[in-house]
């Protein structure tokens, strides 16, 4: 069982940055790869960034690449979004998720919702023009 805390999110205006963290409980988190996803008002879940248990991996939706980094911090059961250079599209609820990793291949990381097994309660993200 992992329990999932998002925090970081706010308003801030385009061009800006946010850091999004995620603590998560339970003595396995390293066993675990863990996925960003966004929902904005009125659209479905979109996956955004994942990166595999080890950390070693990554893969990003194409709208962010270069602007957004996942990364973890095994020891402290934690992983962060860094979000530069944010646009008003970037507008959503921020959900951080979990689903197990080890033995999955780099390209079956997990990039949809139904993949995943965990989720926060999710954190806002607002973007002002």
């Amino acid at each position: 069982q992992v329990q999932l805390v998002e925090s970081g999110g706010g308003l801030v205006q385009a061009g800006g940055s946010l850091r999004l963290s995620c603590a998560a409980s339970g003595r396995t988190f390293s066993w675990y790869n863990m996925a960003w996803f966004r929902q904005a008002p009125g659209k479905g879940r979109e996956f955004v960034a994942v990166i595999n248990w080890g950390g070693g991996s990554t893969n990003y939706v194409d709208s962010v690449k270069g602007r957004f980094t996942i990364s973890r911090d095994n020891a402290k059961n934690m992983v962060y979004l860094q979000m530069n250079s944010l646009k008003p599209e970037d507008t959503a609820v921020y959900y951080c998720a979990a689903r197990i990793g080890v033995g999955r291949t780099a390209q079956d990381m997990g990039v949809k919702p139904p993949e995943y097994d965990y989720w926060g309660q999710g954190t806002q993200v607002t973007v002002s023009s």
